[in-house]
């Protein structure tokens, strides 16, 4: 099923905002499909895919992504809920993180999950641990700090100081992970560089860098590895107008390196896995918002929102995760009309509920619709939901032009009981 075409799907999000009420987030299923369908034709043939709940953990979405064929990559008691409850197979799922604390350990493991990353020594220890409590058995990555293989991503998670991973000058360290401990035994390696890597050539570049790492460091620890998780960094444009981005040589480029660092690997060599939240569900999301308000200050003219940081790129000030850039556009509205230089802000009571302080619209009036393209990553769950207490915004699935369901995220409290 294609998606509905301009004139189509303005009605469809005009009758959504209506019904529902703003802001709202709606999610398109069939660009779902669409950017996994296009991410695996451009990996290697052999390799699988991981979805990372972190970008988005609606059940629909995870469930059609599921049913593509990708496994999934936890980090959370609750993504790992998720991913069950979405029909994902325990055997499919990589638990991953740098702070997996005993209860989390033991939960996955009573699920059957049986593959974990592990950042360092106290965290194989910890997992090695669970697994003699429960008396089973898994497997783990050990995931590397490797160096940075471009100046490219706009979130570096390797090639410096970080909390992720070993650094892969430590062999002392590395030698004692890839050796088995108790009912935890050491399959492979685990890297993953930056995210949105736009430039080909340098998402390439940190592939490169990566498996160059993890054949010395195998080398080094005279292990085979039956399993190498490479990440990702796969680029989609976020909550501004843009399309994904094909990588048509990646996959050969991908096969020549995995054959310079592990010759002969269709021939019982490691099996291979990649990663990717951003680019599977970024374009598949449209935030819904309605203007409050249009006000002048100082010479600038503020157009207020009823959707602000406790509704999108909350987590641009804390970690820089998404700047606020959102560049909207009104629904429905015909081409003509001069834009005009306007700030973006939020319904919050802070000076700091800034969605963009440079965004271009045209004849921006109260209770006008507007539309954020490409929102469909890093949306509620990464946005600071809590603040000022505000209603979650509405989450909208839709196949084609039909809705398939509607809800609401909320925060809430609950009594906890002291722990025996």
């Amino acid at each position: 099923m294609s998606r509905p075409d301009d004139a189509d799907r303005a009605s469809l999000l005009t009758r959504i905002a209506r019904q529902y009420g703003t802001p709202a987030y709606v999610y398109e299923l069939d660009a779902v499909a669409s950017a996994a369908e296009s991410l695996t034709a451009d990996l290697p043939a052999d390799g699988g895919l991981l979805y990372s709940l972190k970008a988005n953990p609606h059940p629909e979405v995870v469930a059609r992504l599921l049913a593509g064929g990708a496994g999934a990559e936890v980090s959370s008691s609750g993504e790992l809920a998720a991913a069950l409850a979405a029909g994902c197979p325990p055997d499919r799922i990589m638990y991953t993180g740098p702070g997996k604390d005993p209860r989390q350990l033991a939960q996955a493991l009573s699920a059957r999950v049986r593959c974990f990353s592990v950042e360092s020594p106290a965290d194989r220890d910890r997992l090695a641990d669970a697994c003699g409590r429960a008396g089973v058995d898994a497997e783990y990555l050990v995931r590397l700090n490797t160096p940075r293989g471009s100046a490219r991503g706009s979130l570096r998670m390797t090639g410096r100081p970080t909390a992720f991973g070993t650094d892969v000058a430590n062999r002392q360290e590395i030698a004692a992970l890839l050796r088995p401990r108790g009912r935890a035994r050491p399959v492979g390696t685990h890297t993953f560089s930056a995210s949105n890597v736009e430039d080909p050539a340098a998402l390439l570049q940190e592939f490169r860098n990566a498996l160059a790492a993890v054949r010395d460091v195998c080398d080094a620890a005279d292990l085979a590895p039956q399993l190498l998780a490479l990440g990702g960094g796969f680029p989609a444009p976020m909550a501004r107008p843009g399309t994904l981005a094909r990588h048509p040589d990646l996959a050969a480029g991908l096969e020549g390196e995995l054959e310079a660092a592990f010759p002969g690997r269709h021939r019982g060599g490691p099996r291979i896995l990649f990663e990717s939240g951003r680019y599977l569900t970024a374009t598949a999301g449209t935030l819904l918002t309605t203007v409050l308000d249009v006000k002048t200050s100082g010479g600038r003219t503020f157009v207020v929102l009823d959707a602000g940081v406790n509704v999108l790129g909350g987590m641009s000030g804390l970690g820089r995760l998404m700047s606020p850039r959102a560049q909207p556009a009104a629904v429905g509205a015909s081409d003509g009309g001069e834009e005009r230089a306007v700030t973006l802000v939020g319904p919050l009571c802070t000076p700091l509920d800034v969605l963009n302080a440079s965004a271009r619209l045209v004849d921006p009036r109260p209770g006008q619709l507007l539309a954020v393209p490409n929102t469909g990553a890093y949306g509620p769950t990464a946005s600071l939901l809590g603040f000022l207490s505000h209603p979650g915004p509405v989450e909208v699935v839709v196949e084609g032009a039909r809705v398939r369901s509607a809800r609401r995220l909320a925060v809430s409290s609950e009594e906890v009981a002291p722990r025996v």
